[in-house]
């Protein structure tokens, strides 16, 4: 079984994170900055929460909210689901199809040690089953 931190192994960690005192609108601009649809919000080195692109859509855009005078913890997903560097890409997977989530923050012992992105899972999966196919084939023709 393969497992998170084996995924979090094969990509380049960036912990991309906002304070929970600033507005949505500064928020976005960071967002935009890092080419990213989610950011964690933190205090200290503490995870309070997860925006993403849906939450502003659904709680600040259809609300009629203005994104320069919402703070981010307004619109934030508080205590998000999170997963640790031992859980497996299978549970991962599950985890986001039944929870209808993209983003899962990785922690181990409090501390923050990355983020997984469906697409992070998707293409681990496909790299691996590759390899897969690639032993598969030269065991039968060896």
């Amino acid at each position: 079984m393969k497992t998170v931190k084996q995924l979090l192994d094969t990509k380049q960690v960036l912990i991309f994170s906002v304070k929970e005192d600033i507005s949505v609108l500064d928020a976005l601009k960071v967002m935009t900055e890092k080419n990213i649809s989610a950011v964690l919000v933190m205090e200290g080195s503490q995870l309070s929460g997860i925006f993403t692109e849906r939450d502003y859509a659904r709680k600040i855009i259809l609300q009629g909210k203005s994104s320069k005078d919402t703070l981010i913890k307004e619109a934030m997903t508080a205590k998000p689901i999170t997963i640790s560097l031992g859980d497996g890409i299978d549970y991962c997977m599950e985890l986001m199809t039944d929870k209808h989530i993209r983003h899962l923050p990785v922690v181990e012992n409090n501390e923050v040690k990355g983020m997984v992105s469906i697409g992070d899972v998707v293409k681990f999966i496909i790299a691996d089953q590759k390899q897969t196919i690639s032993q598969l084939e030269s065991y039968i023709s060896g």
